[in-house]
């Protein structure tokens, strides 16, 4: 029986899909809501693909048009094609830590993501690597970052019948919100240096464990497991 639930982010944690996600998301606003704009100092890091959507409508003027249940829908058709006409980079040390952790006993490998759950299939499908996340929690389960490590760990204990809490959950992820998400449950939080936040800028959030990148897996492995 796995005693160690560890959830993984995935774009700039477990991938790059060289801004596929973005871009969809930016066309779909458009196509939906009738509006465009610049980003300005938004980041679409930390956040859920939901929130993003309703963050950018009402920056842009969108005044109550469109909606984002089918902005979602537009949204997941060109998030297929572009990930179908692009490149999907499996990030260094990723294949190897995922594979080991799903292959070890005490380890539940699951995902906690501000994707929504179709959108996260898509992306890691082309990695090879989706089928090995048995639980998750996505942006379609609720806007909020903050609330999707309890979805989490209340599927992973449906699925198990055991009890996950304080540092036998561990989330990993490139953000400070990936960081913070967890702090109310007392999680162990591992940040890694891949996105674009530097690991100075990480520290300064106090992670359990930091990482430049996973190239050195087994050292990742070995702070996972405990």
């Amino acid at each position: 029986m796995p005693d160690r639930l560890v959830l993984f982010d995935i774009d700039c944690t477990l991938i790059d899909a060289h801004g596929a996600g973005g871009r969809a998301i930016l066309r779909a606003i458009k196509d939906v809501y009738g509006v465009e704009g610049e980003l300005g100092d938004y980041s679409f890091h930390g956040r859920t693909d939901p929130g993003i959507i309703a963050d950018l409508a009402a920056l842009w003027g969108a005044d109550g048009r469109g909606d984002v249940d089918e902005c979602i829908t537009r949204y997941v058709d060109l998030l297929r094609r572009e990930i179908d006409g692009g490149e999907v980079e499996t990030l260094p040390g990723i294949r190897e830590l995922v594979t080991a952790l799903a292959a070890d006993r005490r380890a539940l490998v699951g995902l906690l993501t501000g994707n929504i759950e179709e959108g996260a299939r898509l992306k890691l499908e082309p990695t090879g690597l989706y089928s090995l996340f048995k639980v998750g929690a996505y942006g379609s389960d609720s806007a909020l970052r903050a609330d999707l490590p309890a979805v989490a760990v209340a599927r992973a204990e449906t699925l198990t019948g055991r009890r996950y809490a304080g540092k036998d959950v561990v989330v990993i992820g490139d953000t400070p919100a990936d960081v913070e998400c967890g702090a109310s449950l007392g999680v162990t939080a591992v940040a890694v240096a891949t996105g674009r936040h530097s690991v100075d800028e990480l520290a300064a959030h106090a992670p359990d464990h930091l990482f430049a990148d996973f190239s050195g897996w087994r050292a990742a492995y070995d702070a996972i497991i405990g």
